[in-house]
């Protein structure tokens, strides 16, 4: 007697829910390998050289900074650039983010500032303070950030000696560690966030720019609109945007900017499901558009979305299968008796330190508290942020999908986590 057809499907559930994670976790550690001996390995930490340092224009967008926003400021103007100005854009605050503004401009001269009366959102704000820059170099940063010292040199580089290079991400670390969850990101942000920068890096277009720090060419933005105003994520979208129009985007591990990432569950929610909703935007938007031969470097980084958004579903099926076998007796295809894996879990689980190790290892030159201690801290990633990933991307998709265009995004104050 012949399965039934959903014994087939179910069969492909559960082995696409497991191959998914393993395939990826090789692609992108051999990806990060290569990138690393090609451009790292070797390479001089020393502050590079320029043929020429043209004006700089920092731009930092802030909603609500009063804790955060002076020590933003007084960190970037000690950058070893020697051109630069800063405009911070005030995007209707409702503390005293703009008092604190106004009396830091009669302290620094580079410094200028745009008032927004109300909150029109992180792209709107971007948005002014490109048109008001003076530079076609653009550099932002969040207003919550400390961006190193060196930073703009780093990605002026590539801006300087690559006439195609619309954009360069930087490197973000996180500053806040005095919790597990601050901890685990730290190995996140090495493992997961680096990897996939630099394996992206090597097979030509990558998913995002890091919006917390990032450079821009602003005549590539001009060419494209520049940030868009009805989407969750700008920085998702301006990627997508630019390499659509063929600009050449690039990692830059040296470019270092330290963050505040949420530590309590409810911030960590919040900001992956808009991470998740605004991916999905992203991808639903330009789908048509990838369907064009030229645009063919951008098929591999879609390819990514749509697995990645297929695996969240089946995990999700499969444990909603799981809970109603502990209700009611299901046929035999449709049984999944643990959610805890045994033996294949545990090749899966030796992958994710592996992969861990050798995020950690190429990051500690950059970070050099990531380190064992850290990876310590990893154990707990496959648990909580692999069940993380599955339910905003689940939740997110929906969102993206009824989410009215031209509505514009605003946006509100995160959850900048617990500073020891």
């Amino acid at each position: 007697m012949s399965e039934p057809w959903y014994a087939y499907l179910m069969y492909g559930v559960f082995q696409y829910s497991y191959y998914y994670p393993l395939f990826m976790a090789y692609v992108w550690g051999t990806g990060a390998m290569i990138y690393f001996l090609r451009w790292e390995w070797r390479s001089s930490r020393e502050l590079p050289v320029l043929r020429e340092y043209p004006l700089v224009s920092i731009i930092v967008p802030c909603l609500n900074e009063e804790g955060q926003i002076a020590e933003t400021i007084s960190h970037l103007m000690r950058q070893r650039y020697p051109d630069f100005e800063v405009i911070v854009v005030d995007d209707g605050s409702s503390d005293r983010t703009g008092a604190i503004l106004d009396g830091l401009v009669e302290r620094f001269e580079r410094l200028r500032v745009i008032h927004h009366a109300q909150n029109q959102g992180k792209a709107m704000a971007l948005r002014a303070g490109a048109l008001a820059a003076r530079s076609d170099y653009l550099v932002t940063i969040d207003g919550d950030a400390l961006l190193d010292e060196n930073a703009v040199t780093w990605m002026m580089r590539h801006l300087v000696d690559g006439s195609r290079v619309g954009a360069v991400t930087g490197n973000p670390r996180i500053r806040n560690r005095s919790t597990m969850l601050g901890k685990v990101q730290v190995g996140e942000f090495s493992a997961i966030v680096g990897i996939i920068k630099r394996a992206q890096r090597v097979y030509g277009r990558v998913f995002t720019v890091s919006g917390v720090i990032a450079a821009f060419r602003k005549t590539a933005l001009h060419r494209v609109g520049y940030w868009t105003t009805d989407m969750v994520t700008d920085d998702i979208d301006v990627s997508w945007k630019l390499q659509m129009d063929h600009w050449e985007i690039r990692y830059e591990p040296n470019a270092l900017c330290w963050i505040l990432m949420p530590e309590t569950l409810r911030g960590l929610w919040r900001q992956r499901l808009r991470w998740a909703q605004g991916g999905a935007e992203v991808a639903l938007r330009y789908a048509r558009r990838l369907c064009s031969w030229r645009r063919r470097r951008m098929w591999i980084v879609f390819a990514e979305f749509v697995a990645s958004t297929v695996w969240a579903y089946c995990f999700i099926l499969i444990v909603l299968l799981w809970a109603l076998g502990q209700l009611v007796i299901l046929s035999q295809p449709l049984q999944v008796e643990s959610l805890i894996p045994e033996a294949s879990g545990a090749i899966l689980s030796l992958t994710t330190l592996l992969q861990f190790g050798i995020g950690l290892f190429i990051d500690h030159r950059y970070d050099r508290a990531a380190d064992a201690r850290i990876y310590y801290w990893t154990i707990w990633y496959p648990m909580a942020y692999f069940l993380l990933a599955m339910l905003t991307t689940v939740v997110g998709l929906p969102r993206a999908i009824v989410k009215k265009r031209g509505q514009l995004a605003v946006w509100i104050s995160p959850d900048r986590g617990v500073r020891s």
